[in-house]
This record gives structure tokens, sequence and C-alpha cells, in this order.
């Protein structure tokens, strides 16, 4: 992800944060140079309302107009006068004007901690916990500090353009952030052409979103933008990370969006029992191994598909999370998730018996498998599953409850440098076309190679195998393309439930043949 053109300095935003190098680990550069642009950003709505009222009381045309100036500055100081426009009053000691003149003072790094401090007590039903207040702690130094606040007051970032800027610049810097992290930057970023492709198929106009691995609320971000009104769409999460789910809330006000981001572990601590959601939209940590399956109730009401009944395993919380999702659709949702590419294939039984449930009872939709080197960090490629509550003629979409759209987009994509790739437009629109008429009534011919609806018998006869290769024909069945870093930790797992098996037979049949003597 680039900034459009006219954000030409866009060296200028990413040395300045670079110049921390030395007294703050690059991983933690995030959690200082966002909070300083999300300040920016609320005291620039505040200034710019209160602009909006001084001029409409000196305006006689205005609703406003009162001629009184003792009433004016009531009017100016009323707080709802500001909240109903979602504009927080910001104390004097946290506006951006007091900040940047005090920018190189000794004491800037407390007087940074009490603006947060300030901002949070006044407002701590929205803002607790999302401000944090560690730059008198830090290692920075005055200069550094100065540099990042000069930066946030170039006159870019005034007026109503500057509202923008900040959204897009805090984008910039959340991929930026992410792409230096490699691996970890992954757990809170998302790269943008997965996010768009997830949020162009599942097409989210209205209703509720969750997203239980929330990170840096980008899924959110990008669904608001699909809608020409978002406020028809409300939006709930949640993260265990709790610096990352203070970067998620920031990103979020910074569109104008709320919602609501609750801490915890999603698969052993659901802080959202209650929801049923329209659409599911998440990338979830892959293979995640000792997750805590020996802590879930066997009776977890999440573990009930359809008639059947789903299995985990602490080696993989792939399945776990595919059921958690399912759960949490209403009737007539669809739930779009990145998933590692051993999900579809893998034969671990519990994993295998839950993947044949999830078919079986009908709610495997689509099945899309991406090229490599999407992801920051690793190049282990992914796939993407749509889980549907609507397969059977209901909500406005055709009866395709006997049947599975598989799409095999590996060719698609290009490097945008040695190793990042992303898809185009022209792609995610490619995809997205296809299984939004696969849904409807105008279904998509199949087109070898890349896409065909393959019916239940077939999947079956495949040994409920969903690699979409199989069926697009282009792999031959036995064909493995699955990456060595996936295979290797799979194939392990496997062999030790293999070896447990072996030994539980071996001892049966020796407790048979004693049982003979």
């Amino acid at each position: 992800m680039t900034l459009q053109a006219d954000l030409d300095f866009e060296k200028e935003l990413w040395g300045t944060a670079v110049a921390l190098r030395g007294t703050v680990a690059p991983a933690d550069y995030k959690h200082y140079v966002l909070p300083l642009l999300f300040l920016r950003y609320l005291s620039l709505r505040y200034e710019q309302r209160y602009d909006q009222l001084q001029l409409a009381l000196k305006d006689p045309q205005s609703d406003y107009y009162t001629g009184d100036p003792d009433v004016d500055e009531e009017i100016l100081s009323d707080r709802t006068e500001y909240e109903r426009f979602n504009v927080f009053v910001v104390p004097e000691a946290a506006r951006w004007d007091y900040l940047r003149r005090h920018a190189r003072a000794d004491d800037i790094k407390l007087k940074l901690d009490n603006a947060m401090r300030a901002l949070e007590e006044a407002y701590p039903q929205k803002l607790a916990g999302v401000l944090p207040r560690i730059f008198g702690g830090s290692a920075l130094s005055v200069d550094q500090v100065a540099g990042l606040i000069n930066l946030f007051s170039k006159e870019k970032f005034s007026g109503k353009r500057g509202m923008d800027l900040l959204g897009r610049t805090y984008e910039y810097f959340i991929t930026n952030f992410a792409s230096t992290e490699g691996n970890r930057g992954g757990e809170f970023y998302t790269p943008s052409s997965i996010v768009t492709l997830l949020v162009e198929m599942l097409e989210p106009t209205g209703g509720k979103v969750f997203d239980p691995t929330s990170g840096s609320c980008g899924m959110f971000v990008q669904s608001s933008r699909f809608t020409d009104n978002a406020r028809n769409l409300s939006f709930y999460g949640q993260e265990r990370v709790e610096t990352t789910l203070r970067l998620g809330r920031m990103n979020l006000m910074l569109h104008g969006l709320d919602g609501d981001i609750r801490l915890g572990d999603s698969l052993l601590n659901d802080q959202h029992p209650p929801l049923r959601a329209n659409y599911v939209i998440t990338n979830p940590p892959f293979n995640l191994r000792g997750w805590g399956a020996d802590k879930l109730d066997p009776k977890d009401a999440r573990l009930r598909i359809g008639y059947g009944r789903g299995q985990v395993t602490d080696s993989n919380a792939n399945y776990m999370w595919m059921m958690h999702f399912l759960y949490h659709l209403d009737d007539g949702g669809t739930a779009g998730t990145v998933m590692a590419n051993g999900a579809m294939t893998t034969n671990t039984t519990e994993e295998k018996e839950t993947r044949k449930a999830l078919i079986e009872e009908g709610f495997v939709d689509c099945i899309v498998q991406l090229p490599d080197k999407l992801f920051f960090g690793t190049g282990i490629p992914c796939c993407l599953w749509f889980l549907s509550k609507n397969r059977r003629g209901s909500h406005g979409y055709r009866h395709r409850a006997e049947e599975i759209l598989f799409i095999d987009a590996r060719q698609l994509g290009s490097m945008v440098n040695r190793r990042q790739r992303a898809l185009s437009d022209e792609d995610i629109a490619r995809i997205a076309g296809v299984y939004r008429r696969y849904k409807r009534h105008d279904v998509p011919d199949d087109e070898a190679g890349f896409c065909k609806i393959a019916t239940l018998d077939q999947i079956r006869a495949h040994d409920y195998k969903l690699t979409p290769g199989i069926y697009v024909g282009t792999q031959a069945n036995g064909e493995d393309d699955e990456a060595f870093e996936e295979k290797m930790p799979r194939l392990t797992e496997e062999l030790r439930t293999l070896f447990a098996e072996s030994d539980r037979l071996q001892a049966l049949i020796l407790k048979d043949l004693e049982g003979l003597t």
C-alpha cells in the first residue's frame, strides 16, 4: 500500500518515525507515532467545530445567532454542541496548538502524558485504555518528540482536507510498521488487497460486522467504504493484545467510525457470546498450537455444527476458529476468513471430521486459493474460506447447498517489490465477480484453470479435500503445492496421532491376548 499521489512527503513521514531508532525498538515505533497522530486528529476536529460555531454565532441568518456574547460563550463551551457531531471537546492541555508551542520544552514528554490523561478523564467511556501514557518513561529525546509534533503540525494536516489526510497517514504508517516487523506485523495488519477482496466478496451493505481477531480494525474500515452509508453497519470485534486493541480503536475513530471492540482471547474467553452477525470478516492466526483445547467445555455451543458435532485438537486451532465464526453468524449471514492452505486437506482425525461436517451440513460456500508472498515477512500461501447460512435459497440468494464454488487464483497478483505480492483491482474484481454471480441467479460458467462449481458427490469422491486445483483442472489429484513451513508441522502432528493410535491398539490387543490365557 502506498499513499495517494498528493502525499508527496511519504519519505519524510517514514523518516521521522525511523529517526526514533536507537532509543525505541522498531516494533515499538507505532506505539509512539500513532497516538500522537490520533491526538492531532481529535484536536483538529475540535478546532473545526469550534470555528464553525463561531461563524454561526456571528451570522444573523443562522439559527445559532443570539447577539448576546455571554450566551455565545455558553454555546461555545457546551459539550453537546460538539458531541452530536461526534467531536470530542479537547481540554486545553491536550490541544495541538498548546503541544506545538511547548514541543521543545524540557517536560514535553510529561505534557504529552498529561494530555492523554486529560482526554481519557474527559471521555472515560470512549477513550479509556486508548491513549497510552508512555512518553514520560521513554528514552525519547526532546528533539525526537519535537520532530514528531512538528511533522503533524504541517499545513497539510490542517483544514477539512487534513482530517482525511490524517486517516490515510495512519493507514500508511500501519502498513509500513507491519512491513518492517515481518511475521510479527501480521498480528495486527492484513495486507490491503486481501482485505479488499474479502469485503468485495462479502458485500457488507447493512447489519452487524464481526471480527474476532480485529487487530488494527482494517476489516471494519474497508467494510465501511463498500457502502454509501457506513451508518448502516455496526462493528463488533475482539482482540487479545491490549496494545493492538488500542491501535484498532484509534483507527476506527480516525475514520469517523465507532465499534464495540473488546479485549480477550476469542476462543477461550468469548466477549460477544450473544452476538449474531450478518458478516464475519477476519484473519485469525494460522495453525495456532497449544491454544487451550483442553480448557474448552465439551458442551460448548460452538462445537455444534448443524446436526453434527465439531471436534477440536490442541495442535491446531484452524477449525475451532471456523466453528467460532459459524456460531456467531446470524441466519442468512456469511463469514469470510483467511486460512492456512493445510486446512483444505488436513487428515488429522479431528480436523478432517470437522471439515466433513461443515461440508455435509451445507455451510462451506466457496474456497479461494491465493498466490504466495501476499503477507509481510513470509512466503506461505493461504486461502479464503466462505461459510454461509444462506445456501438454501434464503435472503435473496439462490439454492446452492449441494455445491461449492472453487476459485484458483494462484496465478493472479504481481510483485510490488522483491518480497511482496499484491492483487490488483482487476484481480479482485474478477474473483469477487465470480462469487457474486455464484450466490445469485446469474450462475458463472466453469472456467478451466480458474473456477468451477463442484457438486458434493465430486467432493466426496476426493475424500472431502477442498484444494481448488483438484476441481478447476490444473492440478493432478496427487500434486502437492503445500508450503514446507505448513506441511512439516502438519505431518509431524499426524505422525504423533498415528503413533498414539498404534500404542492404544497394541495395548488393546495385549489385553485381549491376556484374557485368552
